[in-house]
């Protein structure tokens, strides 16, 4: 077991080291200064030159290349004595001191995503930190939903097969997985934030904790909740209802379930205590990739309903071209899929010695 995490751990760095090497490049060879970026309206030679030197815009690009992967590296090297952006700042890095050879310090530290260019003074990471709960709030949300919709719809599907519930079951299956999730979105904040507003008391935009009506406190929000979790769970709902069904409808076949019904069992509990549970097992599978998903593809529903989470900040940093939260974004996004993927593999692992063999 131990080799088989050692082996996915490999893979993964392997993973996040094309992942920053491409948004690095991606992003580096976009026109424009980073520096007069960062300086705005103020900017003059002087200060664009002493950004230059501070952040390494005045290197090669293969250098500002190294520079990057020092930042995100937890082992890093540092000159002690140089004063320009290789020089050791513990006060940024917030870093432990490992060992020195000659003027190179080996430190340990958290990954260091640099500061946004259009919020002076605030780093990625403190960005990244407000925003990226309210998205796993809103994904976590959209995966209940998903979940409790779609297994009812799933079993009445099954229980129903080829009958007009079961169509319709089907259609509604269907759709969800064809319609686009921003399309989805302007229509739910059309119809149910704005021309049924007094019937649902839902707003057309909103975040979870939002300021009174004198800007003073902030108050939690849950109703603003509804609708962007609606949306964002409407494509993996479809996909439940469809796993659900299939699965169900191969249960019902098995020689457990027969017997269940020749010992004179209800229905209800037939479904209730045997079938639901065996048939929950693709279901669960497909859910764990799902989160992951959902939180990168929140991006143009947080916008459009004005979420305060990383997708609503990543579209914001592109109007902005906000390179390091553009880039510490799709980076930390990247992360969570890797681990995600890593912690379902151990699970699989475990439960199936065969998948360790391969």
């Amino acid at each position: 077991m131990l080799r088989y995490l050692l082996n996915k751990i490999g893979y993964a760095v392997l993973t996040l080291f094309g992942v920053i090497t491409v948004i690095f490049f991606l992003f580096n060879i976009l026109p424009g200064d980073p520096a007069k970026m960062m300086l705005g309206q103020t900017e003059n030679s002087e200060q664009v030159r002493a950004i230059k030197k501070k952040f390494g815009f005045d290197q090669p690009l293969h250098m500002q290349y190294a520079y990057y992967l020092n930042d995100l590296s937890p082992i890093s090297f540092h000159n002690k004595d140089a004063t320009s952006y290789t020089s050791l700042e513990t006060g940024k890095y917030n870093c432990i001191e490992l060992f020195s050879i000659s003027n190179i310090t080996i430190v340990i530290k958290k990954p260091y995503l640099r500061n946004s260019f259009a919020k002076p003074g605030k780093s990625v990471s403190q960005i990244i930190s407000e925003t990226l709960p309210n998205t796993v709030v809103l994904a976590i949300a959209s995966i209940f939903i998903a979940l409790l919709i779609g297994v009812l719809m799933g079993v009445f599907s099954a229980l129903y097969k080829d009958t007009w519930v079961d169509k319709l079951i089907q259609i509604f299956s269907t759709l969800g997985m064809s319609v686009p999730s921003f399309f989805s979105a302007i229509l739910f904040a059309w119809l149910f934030g704005y021309v049924l507003h007094k019937h649902t008391n839902l707003e057309m935009t909103g975040s979870l904790f939002e300021l009174d009506d004198y800007g003073e406190n902030i108050q939690l929000k849950l109703k603003n909740i509804v609708l962007p979790a609606i949306v964002l769970g409407i494509r993996p709902l479809a996909v439940v209802i469809q796993l659900m069904r299939n699965s169900l409808l191969e249960v019902f076949n098995q020689d457990y379930i027969r017997t269940a019904r020749a010992k004179g069992l209800s229905e209800f509990a037939i479904i209730k205590k045997h079938a639901i549970k065996n048939a929950m097992n693709p279901v669960v599978t497909a859910i764990s990739g799902w989160f992951a998903s959902l939180l990168a593809g929140a991006v143009f529903v947080e916008y459009i309903f004005n979420w305060n989470g990383l997708g609503k900040e990543i579209v914001d940093a592109l109007n902005n071209l906000d390179l390091p939260v553009i880039m510490g974004s799709v980076i930390v996004i990247a992360s969570m899929f890797v681990i995600i993927n890593i912690f379902v593999d151990l699970i699989y692992g475990w439960l199936d010695p065969k998948i360790r063999v391969n």
